[in-house]
């Protein structure tokens, strides 16, 4: 074998050898994203019930329920013109609340409700104290 085609052979399975690790490292990120979507595009996509996504939205007014004695919540979170049904079981966010922002991680049952195993609430980035309390002396007026 030449040089030339023994150099050839080499790069040829470099090239190889990194498109394998490529693919390998793909296939191990596919099955850990979490993909991000909305009421709407939830119930459009219809997504596979085994498949992890993340819904967005907000805390429908009236629609939180608690089971009595257990930690399982239920509540709605919309979009606007769509409605996702969500079910919790766990300790909630103290800024979670009706009207508020939310972003559940989990899966959507067959039944249509979204099964959350994780449930983080947001908020907006201005900062308000609240009402009544004085200022630390180091604030200025």
């Amino acid at each position: 074998m030449t040089p030339r085609r023994r150099r050839a052979v080499a790069v040829a399975a470099v090239v190889a050898l990194l498109a394998l690790a490529v693919a390998l490292v793909l296939g191990a990120l596919r099955q850990n994203l979490n993909f991000f979507l909305g009421p709407g595009e939830l119930l459009q996509q219809r997504p596979d019930p085994q498949q992890r996504l993340r819904l967005g939205g907000v805390v429908e007014a009236g629609s939180i329920r608690r089971d009595p004695g257990s930690l399982t919540v239920h509540f709605v979170v919309a979009d606007g013109a769509s409605r996702v049904p969500v079910r919790y079981s766990g300790l909630l966010p103290d800024l979670f609340g009706e009207g508020q922002g939310v972003v559940a991680g989990g899966r959507l049952g067959r039944d249509g409700v979204f099964d959350a195993h994780e449930v983080l609430a947001k908020h907006d980035e201005n900062y308000r104290p609240p009402t009544g309390e004085s200022r630390p002396a180091w604030v200025k007026p």
